[in-house]
């Protein structure tokens, strides 16, 4: 399991640099300062600017950096109770040892001055008991909110790291699919010595170009899914025998709309493959996009020996890259009506 210190160092370097740190903690400083002399005249604030006050503000401040900055952390790396009594105690030892040394030892041989005369040892030790109790919670409090700033900012870091895993991996399947399907029917062409053989080679190159540079995109122009599609059909069409009739209807309202790639064409490749390709039953394919919403519809004859499947790489991997690219802003809509399979699939592009 990771620990602490290490997912605190991946944090700091990649989400919440030093610097965001270090002014969280001036407006820290100033929200302090404006609430302890928020309503005292210029008079009255220098006057409480004696010499005590000023060794009491640096023992303040160098007990909450060390509390902060070593204490909190060797406590988190792998917390025990223990490790945190300690650790307070460790604190509390640091502000009255210093707070001796400053107004006790340093103002003595300076300014002959001290803040306690001659002091019992143990009531030294319990009337800074309730002085040190201050920095160091108010240093655990930061400690606290910033750490948790950080945590709530690495979740969302690794939900989008999983969110980019998961579209490469579903990525991944889809070219290796497409693929493997082409090369089988352009292995036919070539071995039965088609003359489309090679015609269907120029179009698979064109389609791997596509698959090669533009799948690789987060986002592509929807003309360019448009022409994967187009070369999609011609490829399937060079395969049949008779004619694969198509009816391909596009209504794009502006041309340089950009969706996912691959978020169309898992449909049309599965009406290719499962319906009936013939001029008496053409595939329908209807395609219609504005500024605020993409409509995609695709229709064909079930043939008598095959069975449309809602589920395989294709759709089921379409459905999965859906939920993640457009969360509660899409509609796929999968019928069977007079034997004919109809899929509709409608994206709030806004």
């Amino acid at each position: 399991m990771t620990t602490f210190v290490q997912m605190q160092w991946d944090m700091n370097r990649r989400i919440a640099s030093r610097k965001t740190e270090w002014v969280i903690h001036l407006l820290f400083w100033l929200l302090l300062g404006y609430m302890k002399f928020a309503g005292s005249s210029l008079q009255s604030l220098f006057a409480s600017l004696n010499l005590f006050f000023i060794t009491y503000a640096i023992v303040f401040i160098a007990t909450f950096y060390v509390h902060y900055l070593v204490v909190m952390k060797r406590i988190f790396t792998r917390f025990q109770w223990k490790k945190l009594v300690a650790g307070i105690v460790i604190s509390y030892v640091f502000f009255t040892a210093l707070r001796w040394f400053t107004e006790q030892v340093a103002t003595g041989l300076l300014f002959n001055r001290v803040n306690y005369i001659d002091p019992t040892f143990f009531n030294y030790l319990l009337d800074n008991l309730s002085y040190s109790s201050m920095p160091i919670i108010l240093s655990s409090l930061l400690w606290f909110a910033i750490y948790y700033i950080r945590l709530l900012e690495y979740n969302q870091f690794i939900l989008e790291e999983n969110k980019n895993t998961e579209i490469k991996f579903l990525k991944a399947q889809i070219n290796p699919h497409f693929v493997f399907n082409t090369l089988n029917n352009i292995y036919s062409m070539v071995y039965f010595q088609s003359d489309k053989s090679l015609p269907a080679i120029e179009k698979l190159s064109q389609i791997m170009q596509f698959t090669t540079y533009e799948s690789q995109k987060e986002k592509i122009k929807l003309t360019g899914e448009i022409n994967y599609i187009k070369a999609y059909i011609e490829l399937e069409q060079l395969r049949h025998e008779e004619h694969a009739a198509v009816d391909l209807t596009v209504e794009v309202e502006n041309e340089n709309t950009e969706i996912p790639p691959y978020i169309l064409s898992p449909l049309v490749e599965n009406s290719l493959k499962h319906g009936v390709l013939s001029d008496a039953c053409p595939i329908i394919i209807e395609l219609k996009a504005d500024r605020e919403k993409l409509s995609f519809r695709v229709e064909n004859e079930i043939g008598s020996q095959k069975k449309d499947k809602l589920g395989g790489i294709g759709l089921g991997n379409l459905k999965q890259r859906l939920d993640i690219y457009y969360p509660s802003c899409h509609s796929l809509q999968i019928t069977t009506q007079n034997n004919r399979f109809i899929a509709e699939l409608q994206i709030d592009l806004k």
